[in-house]
């Protein structure tokens, strides 16, 4: 099969596009072959080994799927633990659900990582109540675009984003945000960060910030958080040093800082399955709107990180394995 492999650690230059065996299922798995694949901007960490957990080489990236049984079956989207940029995948059925028919390759590889971050960073981390406000970071992007949508309708009562550009300051403005904020402010001095996200909210400190960027942007969102505020932090996308929090920071003003990663909610899957049971028939009924970014043949996958990295994209990014 094609897949890609890295043998060495770095940029998006080390993946390289390989034949390889098909991979031999471990005990509870089954062998899938793959219609689509994600791509999510952990993987951009995996190839640099500077994500959560150490990595092995060799190695095949990617988290997630689209697919059949290698005998045959219904459509299914899949959670893996790698091997995902590939013609074939080992996983196990129990992280895999079926696809309604009308919701495409793209919109359930949305769903099945991405939005059940963002399911979680808000029910589960977040405890978001009716009227509160929201900040989400990188509302254009596979997380924060669901995010937005999600929490307006889970009642938040005004949803700011974070945006790189006006393009996708506009964009995240149509999926629902009130407002929407530079993160470039940030740079250098996270205070004026934190200004420009209280001046969207009409003066006043926010209540909850998604935040995946670290650095100043978080420095920053921690600052704007009103008592009972929370920070939940999910990525490090900025790749520089984030100042630590004092804990006589959080007592002063009744803040907290919350950590997720949807590993482990894989050692749960049940916590998957409240996700995808919620938001599968969403998109199929046009009521959530995936922000599908770019279908890229395989053997383009650089280019999707190299793109990914650049912040040229908005939404979900995927590979074509026949391709």
């Amino acid at each position: 099969m094609r897949a890609v492999q890295i043998t060495r650690f770095g940029g998006p230059e080390v993946m390289d596009l390989v034949d390889l065996p098909d991979p031999v299922p471990a005990d509870g798995q089954q062998l899938f072959d793959v219609s689509t694949a994600g791509v999510n901007f952990a993987d951009t960490h995996q190839t640099e080994d500077s994500y959560l957990a150490p990595q092995q080489l060799p190695l095949v990236p990617g988290a997630e799927f689209v697919g059949t049984l290698a005998g045959g079956g219904p459509r299914v989207v899949g959670l893996l633990d790698g091997g995902g940029y590939a013609q074939r995948v080992a996983a196990h059925p129990r992280l895999t659900w079926q696809v309604p028919e009308g919701v495409s390759d793209e919109q359930a590889l949305a769903v099945v990582l991405q939005g059940a971050t963002a399911y979680h960073l808000l029910r589960t981390s977040a405890h978001l109540a009716a009227g509160e406000t929201v900040v989400v970071i990188a509302g254009a992007g596979g997380v924060g675009s669901l995010a937005v949508q999600l929490a307006r309708r889970w009642g938040a009562g005004r949803v700011i984003a974070t945006a790189s550009s006006p393009e996708k300051r506009e964009l995240a403005q149509q999926l629902g945000a009130d407002a929407a904020v530079d993160p470039a402010l940030a740079d250098g001095d996270p205070r004026t960060f934190t200004a420009a996200l209280r001046e969207a909210n009409g003066g006043r400190p926010v209540d909850v910030v998604l935040e995946m960027t670290g650095g100043d942007v978080f420095t920053g969102s921690v600052a704007a958080l009103a008592p009972f505020g929370r920070v939940v932090t999910y990525g490090m996308a900025a790749r520089q040093e984030t100042a630590l929090v004092a804990p006589g920071m959080l007592l002063q003003k009744s803040r907290a800082v919350v950590g997720f990663w949807l590993a482990h909610c894989m050692a749960r899957p049940a916590m998957l399955d409240d996700a995808m049971a919620e938001l599968l028939p969403l998109v199929a009924d046009g009521a959530l709107r995936p922000v599908v970014g770019g279908r890229y043949p395989l053997t383009a996958v650089r280019e999707a990180h190299q793109d990914l990295l650049a912040r040229r994209t908005t939404g979900k990014l995927v590979l074509d394995p026949a391709r």
